[in-house]
């Protein structure tokens, strides 16, 4: 890794090295939080949680062929070199801080309420065609996931595709000045983390933190249908491009015809060029991800005919809105995480399958005050849907139910207390030939429906 010896890396997080000297100038090949994943020339940052204290694993992470390791505490033996620090995650920041600096790697942040993840997906897709591209894996999106991430580039890497998720303020602030994009997308502003950004305009404020520490002259692209977003006239001395479907906006989406769970046929101007293309995951929202990713592929100087193909070779992940057959049912496996917005959205998915649509909606956290209020709504975009089957799950789920039952008469209504409860009963529930999505917040762990079904 570029620069990074044992002696820049004390300095970079104010640290203090204990061994021998003659290791100060020799550089680390890599940095892992997880023991089991350490290999050899890493520097192992190990981090003390509520259940377990990563320090107990040092003495493995050497025998795996670790070269360093952070320790917020004076280790009895000097058998192991370490750089003792008050804080591995306060340095974990600063380490990556440090190591932005050394990189010439393109970084582009992506941020936003709901579709980072999809909308990061298809960007690296697209920018797959012409680049070497490192990408966020997993939920490596935060002040812990998001600086390893940039830990992980390397001088192959021609652009890194970084997803950056916050809760709270000052979050995003602290993320772009370790990551200092060198462009930036934001998705939406919708309601999500209101416990702690209160209201819609809270959140503007946080998302919008990543402009911050943008390179100079970063070129920042935003969604034009947003509308909070598209008040923004300039940010840093630069133009913002955005995009949006029919209408004027720089980038927008001409025409469109749904190919059911299929995916989404999409003609993109981009400026005064166009270009059709298939989005092979289903989803009106895939839309504004294809547009934002047609931006990024033209800023970086790829062809339509590129740009194109990255669309076309997108593949689903597991939890976000991957869609798979089994001998008896279409499943939407989009259980990672929800807010009202992407279960709306998801909702709308289902609704393009052209046999009976079940919906099994759990609770979704970190709402506020208007956490009741905003399942109802979800539950109200069901019933307007008509969605045949609406199953809910959970406490918070209950008013999902109530307001779709309110709404929509002819449509089924299902609610369990309970996961386990509706999963000794789904055999009787569901049909052959069911199209069926499940979603909920993370901790909801409707994964183990996913796996029933399949």
């Amino acid at each position: 890794m570029k620069n990074m010896t044992i002696e820049n890396i004390t300095k970079a997080c104010n640290g203090k090295f204990y061994g021998d000297k003659s290791l100060l100038d020799k550089e680390i090949t890599g940095v892992e939080k997880d023991s089991r994943l350490i290999e050899e020339g890493y520097l192992y940052i190990p981090f003390v949680g509520n259940v377990v204290d990563g320090h107990k694993f040092i003495p493995q992470v050497f025998e795996k062929g670790a070269l360093v390791t952070l320790s917020e505490k004076i280790l009895e033996t000097e058998e192991y070199p370490y750089i003792k620090v008050e804080s591995t995650a306060l340095a974990l920041k600063e380490i990556a801080t440090f190591y932005r600096e050394q990189l010439d790697c393109k970084i582009i942040g992506i941020t936003g309420s709901v579709g980072k993840t999809s909308t990061k997906e298809i960007i690296a897709s697209v920018l797959e065609q012409k680049f070497d591209v490192l990408k966020t894996q997993g939920n490596y999106n935060n002040e812990i996931g998001m600086p390893l991430t940039i830990l992980k580039i390397r001088e192959n890497h021609d652009i890194a595709v970084i997803e950056m998720g916050i809760s709270d303020f000052e979050e995003m602030h602290r993320l772009s000045a370790i990551s200092k994009p060198d462009a930036c997308v934001i998705t939406n502003i919708g309601t999500c983390h209101l416990e702690n950004l209160g209201d819609r305009d809270g959140v503007f404020k946080a998302k919008t933190e990543i402009f911050d520490n943008l390179k100079e002259n970063a070129y920042v692209v935003l969604n034009g249908d947003d509308d909070k977003l598209s008040q923004i006239k300039d940010v840093r001395g630069v133009k913002p491009v955005f995009f949006g479907i029919e209408t004027d906006r720089d980038v927008c989406a001409v025409k469109y015809q749904s190919l059911g769970i299929e995916g989404t046929k999409v003609t993109i101007r981009y400026f005064d060029e166009e270009f059709e293309t298939i989005i092979p995951i289903p989803g009106h929202h895939m839309i504004y991800n294809a547009m934002a990713a047609s931006c990024f592929g033209k800023h970086f100087g790829m062809t339509t005919e590129e740009i194109d193909k990255g669309i076309r070779s997108l593949k689903a992940i597991s939890g976000r809105n991957n869609i798979f057959h089994t001998d008896k049912y279409v499943v939407i496996d989009d259980c990672y995480n929800a807010n009202p917005m992407s279960m709306k959205a998801s909702l709308s998915v289902l609704n393009e399958a052209n046999t009976r649509k079940v919906a099994i909606l759990g609770n979704m956290y970190e709402l506020g005050e208007n956490e009741k209020q905003l399942h109802r709504e979800v539950g109200m975009h069901a019933a307007n849907l008509g969605i045949d089957v609406v199953i809910c799950i959970g406490e918070l789920a209950k008013n999902i139910a109530d307001a779709a039952k309110e709404n929509n008469k002819n449509i089924k209504v299902l609610y369990f207390e309970t996961k386990e409860e509706f999963e000794n009963k789904m055999d009787d529930i569901l049909k052959e030939n069911d199209s069926i999505l499940v979603k909920a917040s993370n901790s909801m762990k409707f994964k183990t429906i996913v796996e029933k079904l399949s």
